[in-house]
């Protein structure tokens, strides 16, 4: 018995939004600031180099990054710009990644029946 055929994998579109996020995500220091925004909420770039070695230039850059994969946004708040976390774009890598390990399972079990046909 042939396992249940999957469901196909997002459009192309959908597909290139998510490798940029997995790019976003892909950089050690980003995912680090991915983290800190998912535990404390929205933080300035001070809250987010705090007891760190990194420039407010570089954090910043790299919020640019998360920002172009829709990871993360800002607001202003007075003279601050506080940083936020967006899952939706990660939540959308996330179905796209489980689509894939379902295609994976079928062709895995495909094969499977193959050779246990041939024994």
């Amino acid at each position: 018995m042939l396992p249940a055929l999957p469901e196909a994998l997002p459009d192309a579109q959908g597909l290139r939004q998510s490798a940029t996020v997995f790019a976003a995500l892909g950089d050690e220091t980003r995912l680090r600031l991915v983290a800190a925004l998912c535990a404390g909420g929205a933080m300035s770039i001070a809250q987010l180099t705090a007891g760190s070695a990194m420039t407010r230039q570089a954090v910043t850059k790299h919020l640019q990054v998360l920002a172009q994969a829709g990871l993360v946004h800002d607001s202003r708040a007075g003279r601050e710009r506080l940083w936020q976390f967006e899952p939706g774009q990660l939540d959308a890598a996330r179905r796209s990644l489980e689509a894939i390990g379902r295609q994976w399972e079928f062709a895995l079990g495909k094969l499977k029946l193959a050779v246990e046909g041939e024994h």
